[in-house]
């Protein structure tokens, strides 16, 4: 079992976690943000690779990419900053990007990397469920990492039992099929939507992600999954002047 397991199987309920782009804002602040999130309170982190071309992100994860790349944030910059990770944070870390990256590294060598570094999942949204289970699921397995699956209102359910298949932690639930940075309005559909894969009976819990920015949005998804992940606001928070002192209230302002 990984940290990720861990977690899972002793707190089923209100978990938070919080996402923010490797190398934003400044190029070497990747793990202190992670250790001052855990002293907040955080359950566990996603730490976003930047990419170019970044299709399901919203204009302020863009945004972070962007600078991060600019910063001279590479996978290679990332693996070399998270070889102190578990030095100071202990708990679970996934990291969160697309796939062209992880093919131009190669796939294998960025699933042994990220295992050395103490990294419990993965997160990639354009890696299609067909080529995880044919080509990388083995690489993953090897060095004990957590592919993680999105589901959206229009997944339909013989694929989403397919991923509950697949799947050893949790299911990402988006909260919508739009890109990040919108906000959670749970109206009948959304709030349908949810109760039905509830009623699924699957086997992992569901993480809702998407639109989370504030105590009341966290509260409903709550209502309808293990948690909530919060990415957008969070990356705002970060371009504040003492991001690293605010942390705490804005964890609070989520999570009294």
């Amino acid at each position: 079992m990984n940290r990720l397991h861990n977690l899972f199987a002793n707190k089923k309920s209100n978990l938070l976690s919080i996402y923010y782009t490797a190398g934003y804002p400044t190029l070497d602040s990747t793990v202190a943000i992670a250790e001052a999130l855990e002293n907040a309170g955080v359950d566990f982190l996603e730490i976003g690779f930047p990419y170019s071309d970044p299709v399901a992100d919203g204009p302020t994860i863009q945004q972070s990419s962007e600078k991060a790349l600019e910063n001279g944030m590479t996978l290679n910059v990332l693996f070399e900053q998270l070889k102190d990770l578990r030095n100071r944070v202990s708990i679970p870390i996934l990291l969160m990007g697309y796939i062209n990256p992880m093919v131009q590294y190669g796939v294998e060598r960025f699933c042994k990397k990220a295992s050395e570094v103490g990294v419990d999942g993965v997160i990639v949204p354009d890696l299609p469920m067909y080529e995880y289970e044919k080509l990388y699921s083995g690489y993953f397995k090897d060095n004990n990492l957590s592919n993680i699956f999105l589901v959206t209102p229009n997944t339909s359910e013989e694929r989403i039992r397919k991923i509950d298949g697949l799947t050893d932690s949790f299911i990402y639930l988006l909260s919508s099929s739009s890109i990040t940075g919108g906000s959670l309005q749970v109206s009948t559909n959304i709030e349908d939507y949810y109760k039905r894969i509830r009623g699924m009976g699957l086997r992992n819990p569901a993480v809702i992600g998407f639109g989370i920015s504030n105590s009341e949005s966290y509260n409903k998804a709550c209502q309808y999954a293990a948690g909530a992940i919060v990415g957008s606001a969070f990356v705002k928070h970060l371009a504040t002047k003492n991001y690293l002192e605010g942390i705490p209230e804005f964890i609070k302002n989520i999570r009294p």
